[in-house]
């Protein structure tokens, strides 16, 4: 058995975050390329984000702290600390609308 606290990785990102060119740092805490579920913490300094992407599989976005803004097409869906986005299967981005933490999680298909 396994235990992380991801309120203390989250501060730490956020951290690494605010000093990074891109504004963003992130970390797998769970899974990888070898397994097909893999959880990914985010931080996401105001304004700055994830360009738009293809989905790999099934996935969610859950809002730790701030606020984001998912994107697909014309659609848009935002999200406050404590909300469950569902991911689109579909291109999308990510935007954070101020420094936010979030943790991804991906079930890649096939």
């Amino acid at each position: 058995m396994q235990k992380l606290s991801l309120d203390a990785q989250a501060r730490n990102l956020l951290k690494q975050a605010s000093a990074a060119a891109s504004g963003r740092a992130a970390e797998t805490v769970h899974g990888g390329h070898e397994h097909v579920l893999r959880q990914t913490l985010i931080a996401l300094t105001a304004g700055t984000g994830m360009s738009e992407h293809e989905n790999p599989g099934e996935a969610t976005v859950l809002v730790r702290s701030g606020r984001v803004r998912l994107l697909s097409g014309d659609e848009a869906w935002d999200g406050i600390g404590g909300d469950l986005l569902i991911v689109p299967q579909a291109r999308h981005a990510l935007e954070a609308l101020e420094d936010s933490v979030v943790l991804l999680t991906v079930a890649k298909l096939g």
